[in-house]
């Protein structure tokens, strides 16, 4: 679990370089409709979206406080981190904790596809029960990628300063009605939003959106704005769909341990309900060797550059880890369902 400020310091330089440099390579390269761009473009498309998700899994680092030594460098590279992926990372930490607290719990935590039971698919219509499997078709991940990054936390910005000015309005009139007055902070300190749990997920969440609009504006006024959203929004579209995908595989996957409240048990969850995913050595480095997320989940404090390590030294130890091959993905992605009664992740076809 011990931090080393020296290799995050290299591991920020090492991904963030070089992501600047690919992004301005390609935003010179695309400026021609040539046989060089119609070569170079898909390349260095390819090559941003793999440093992008290792620049992912350093800010996911950050979120668990393991990157960096202190808690105050973690928060401003995963702030410098989040204006890269375009996304405010305080609150996304916030709601990964909740699923390291509970995965492998079912009846607390469904996934990132939000699956249901089996029971509760066999009740829906077959026209739901369509809409059910399309939304979560890999193919979606694509455009659900783009939302997930982009435009869910703007909404939820924008929706929250909806419902505050609601909740302020109605605070003035029963105020006016009652005749007990509060003051702005009072009636701030009042409100408990439905999508930010506290004060500094708001603030985050603003000051990313901010930054993040200014890079936007400043970069398409360097190369033009519908050149820049035409690289930018399918770069991170594909970035999010890997990144999504490499976490639902990760935990989704044939025999992965599933438990309803009770009985359910932290470190099978860990060991059992993590998958050690067998990549390549240069997607392992592309990826911060999050594949050893049976190790990630068994001490969300270890850094990535430690996850190998400790893997070797307990291997011993580890005979109920799942190997996950890639030729297996493809099953992953089939399994939707949770069979509360078998205690097993399914398909509907099964």
């Amino acid at each position: 679990m011990a931090s080393d400020d020296r290799i995050a310091l290299w591991q920020i330089f090492s991904t963030v370089a070089p992501i600047i440099a690919v992004a301005m390579a390609l935003g010179s390269v695309s400026q021609s409709f040539n046989m060089q761009a119609l070569v170079l473009t898909p390349v260095l498309v390819i090559l941003l979206v793999l440093l992008l998700s290792r620049s992912f899994s350093l800010m996911h680092d950050c979120g668990h406080q393991s990157l960096f030594r202190s808690k105050q460098a973690n928060r401003i590279a995963a702030f410098g981190l989040s204006l890269i992926h375009g996304m405010p990372q305080h609150p996304w930490s916030r709601g990964h904790a909740f699923h390291h607290q509970h995965n492998g719990n079912w009846d607390r935590y469904r996934g990132p596809s939000a699956l249901i039971t089996r029971q509760e698919y066999e009740e829906k219509s077959n026209r739901a029960k369509f809409i059910y499997r399309i939304l979560r078709h890999p193919l979606l991940l694509f455009p659900g990628g783009f939302f997930y990054l982009i435009i869910k936390p703007r909404m939820a910005l924008l929706l929250g300063f909806a419902e505050f000015v609601l909740h302020s309005i109605k605070s003035v009139y029963a105020m006016a009605r009652g005749g007990r007055w509060l003051s702005p902070a009072q009636i701030i300190r009042n409100h408990q939003s439905s999508f930010f749990y506290t004060r500094g997920e708001v603030v985050d969440t603003i000051a990313n959106t901010i930054c993040v609009a200014l890079l936007w504006w400043w970069i398409g006024s360097s190369i033009g704005h519908w050149h820049f959203w035409a690289l930018y929004a399918p770069v991170m579209a594909c970035s999010a769909a890997l990144m999504i995908a490499v976490f639902f595989i990760q935990h989704n996957f044939p025999g992965s341990y599933t438990s309803g409240e009770e009985n359910w048990s932290y470190f099978k969850g860990a060991i059992e309900g993590s998958s050690f995913l067998q990549l390549p050595a240069v997607l392992n480095w592309f990826t911060a060797d999050i594949a050893y997320h049976h190790i990630h989940h068994l001490s969300e404090r270890i850094p990535n550059y430690r996850l190998k390590q400790c893997h070797l030294a307990n291997l011993h130890l580890l005979d109920n880890i799942r190997y996950l091959h890639l030729e297996e993905i493809g099953t992953c992605f089939s399994l939707i369902l949770w069979d509360r009664n078998q205690l097993e992740l399914t398909s509907p076809t099964h």
